[in-house]
Order: C-alpha cells, then structure tokens, then sequence
C-alpha cells in the first residue's frame, strides 16, 4: 500500500506516517515547512520518521503544481491523504491569501493529481470550523454547513464541493474529515494547550475568550489517527439510496463521503484549564476576555456515522490525554516541574 500524505511534518500528518509505517506502508511524504510556526518543531517531528527505510519525504509545495505532478509521475501514490494546509482561525483574518494559495489552489492539484493518476482514494482534513453558524448541537455531517464564519472555515468548505465535483465527474473515491480540537503531544505552538503551558509556567496571564464558556469537543492525537486509517483503508463508495429531492448533505449518489472525527463529549474550556492546571501543579492567571471574530462558541461532534460505517469510536479521556502532552511538552523542553 503506497501512500502519500501531504503535511507530513505537521501535528497529524507526521503522527499518521508514523503509524502507516508502523503496519508496512511505503510512504511518500510532503511538506512545505512554512514558518507559520517553529519550524525546528516540524524538523524534530520528521525526524522520527524520515530516516524509515519506506519513507520518502519532499520539501515541496502542495501549491507548486509541476513539482507535485512530477512526485506522482514518479512513485504513483495509490492513495492519498491530504493533511497540507494553512491552519489557523485567527490566522486568517490578517493573512487571506495563505489559505487560498495552500486550502484552495494546493488542494485543486491534489485532486487533480488524483484524477490523473488513478488514485484509489483520497481522504482529506475538512474541519469542525465548517458548521460556523450553525446553531444544532451536537454537529452533524446531516446539517447545512452555507455559513462559515471565519476564510479558514469557507476554503474546507470549498475543499468538501471540490471533492465532491470529482467524485461526480470521474468518479474518485474521496472522504473529508472533519476534525474537532485535536491535541496532544508533539501539537503546535500556536495552539491553546502549547500557549497556555508555556505561559502558566511563565507565570504569565493566559488569554481566555468568551470569558471561558466556549465549549469545544477536544479529541487526543491517537483517537484521530486512529479513525484516518480507518477510513482510509475502505474508499468511499455513493450511497444507494441518496435522493436529490432530499438532498443529504453528508453523503451523495457519487463515491463522496464526510465524517466528523471527536471525542462526542465537549468540555468548557475552563475544564480543561484545570486539568491542564492540574497536571502542571500550578495555577493559571487568567485574563477573560470577550469572543473573538471568526471563533464558534461551541463545537460538539456527532460521530455516529463513523461509528456505524467504521465501529470507531474515541477511547483516550480529556485527563489522560493532557497527562500525555504535559510529559511529553516537559520533556521536549528540558523542564522540571
């Protein structure tokens, strides 16, 4: 099984090679190694994997058009994993054209790619920032997502039409996961659980929007990679009884699914400070502050269908998961608490 996964020096992408690798995949990974975020973290997470006798790795721009059919031509991936984006909510609001250049023109050559060279399934990072507006909890691939509240959130949402378009007009089997608040060791930087352990061990106040009440359906690293290759390893297929009268959202009369990937247990934020608290032995200031532009107040993931398609279902608990990540964060940067 040949696979490429694009970001595969990111958060996930790295983990879900390691884990490929683990079974016997041949991996072909890419990643543009942006300085969005340290770029030592991406070089220490690819180092765990890039010297595997059946790991290749590109330092290439999913952009870049020529370079990435070139990787195609050559190695004839059988199945892809796209992970490779620009990430980040806030992000977005300053800085528009990153995510167009990466989440829409870089994953338009994926699917491109794809088409040209018969790929067996593409499975593709959407995001929980897709349902935006939407006020129906628990989330599910079943609602209308038409109202984005963040470019971040409309360029997935773009990501699952485009899909789709290739599903219908040459018949590529594609999947979109929509990921919900993944964490855990190896994360990165720019992310709450890394922000607020450096600062609290700092002694410095941690910004904690919504005054706290945001709800967010945090998921562990494992939970996630877990359900990738889940889903990876069966590719789409239509659903049979799809009528375009009624049109489901989530499924479609071509081979084109979507799943959410959670915990299918949110947690208020200031829960998840005390656990974080309580791992570090140490108290967090905190500075409440009002929402902020492009940020959901809650996110809770119905996974249902992942569990009836795929017998998944998420097993690490929010505590034990930050137990994880505070020993691996200690012990990444030399701290002793």
């Amino acid at each position: 099984m040949k696979v490429l996964v694009t970001g595969s020096a990111g958060f996930i992408g790295s983990a879900l090679c390691l884990k490929l690798l683990e079974r016997g995949n041949t991996i072909y990974g890419i990643d543009n190694h942006n300085d969005y975020y340290s770029t030592s973290l991406k070089e220490d997470r690819l180092n765990r994997h890039i010297n595997h006798p059946n790991y290749t790795h590109f330092r290439v721009d999913i952009a870049d058009r020529d370079a990435l059919v070139g990787i195609f031509n050559t190695y004839k991936p059988e199945y892809v994993v796209n992970l490779a984006a620009q990430a980040g909510v806030r992000y977005s609001i300053d800085n528009p054209s990153s995510y167009i250049d990466s989440n829409l023109v870089g994953f338009g050559n994926i699917l491109e790619c794809s088409r040209q060279f018969d790929v067996k399934h593409l499975v593709y990072a959407s995001s929980s920032s897709v349902y935006g507006a939407n006020k129906n909890i628990p989330y599910s691939i079943h609602h209308n997502v038409d109202h984005p509240v963040s470019l971040y959130a409309a360029t997935k949402k773009a990501n699952e039409l485009m899909a789709h378009t290739y599903s219908h007009l040459f018949a590529i089997p594609t999947t979109g996961l929509r990921f919900f608040t993944v964490y855990g060791p190896w994360d990165r930087p720019d992310m709450a659980l890394q922000k607020f352990t450096k600062a609290i061990l700092a002694d410095k106040a941690i910004k904690v929007f919504n005054y706290g009440n945001h709800k967010r359906d945090f998921t562990y690293i494992d939970d996630i990679i877990d359900g990738v290759i889940h889903v990876l390893d069966r590719p789409a297929t239509s659903n049979p009884v799809w009528d375009g009268k009624k049109a489901d959202p989530g499924t479609s009369i071509d081979p084109w699914r979507l799943y959410n990937i959670g915990s299918n247990k949110p947690y208020k934020l200031l829960d998840y400070i005390n656990a974080l608290e309580k791992n570090l032995g140490k108290k967090a200031k905190k500075e409440l502050l009002p929402m902020q532009p492009g940020d959901v107040e809650h996110t809770y993931a119905d996974i249902t269908d992942l569990i009836k398609d795929f017998d998944y279902k998420p097993s690490t608990k929010l505590e034990d998961g930050i137990r994880y990540f505070v020993q691996w964060y200690v012990k990444y940067h030399n701290i002793t608490l």
